[in-house]
């Protein structure tokens, strides 16, 4: 799964302020989006404004459909032979 920096630094700073696994706090924001609940407490939206404000993260719904993947170009290094084990 790819998921934007910034947004994945938000995810991380709530998941650690509710002392719960990442994966814990996506599966409950999945399955109250599945059920068409909201997941999130007035306290806790007010934290995840904090979080964008201090990992700059300035995306919000209406750019779920706009972001594209960065393709990064690196050169590769050249692959190693293997050795053969003796029988």
């Amino acid at each position: 799964m790819r998921i934007e920096k910034r947004l994945l630094k938000v995810l991380k700073g709530l998941a650690e302020y509710h002392d719960m696994t990442l994966g814990d706090l996506l599966e409950g924001i999945v399955l109250h989006a599945f059920d068409g609940r909201h997941p999130f407490s007035e306290e806790t939206r007010r934290r995840i404004n904090d979080l964008k404000r201090i990992y700059g993260l300035d995306l919000d719904s209406t750019a779920s459909h706009r972001l594209i993947e960065k393709v990064e170009v690196t050169k590769r290094a050249p692959a190693r032979k293997r050795r053969e084990r003796p029988a």
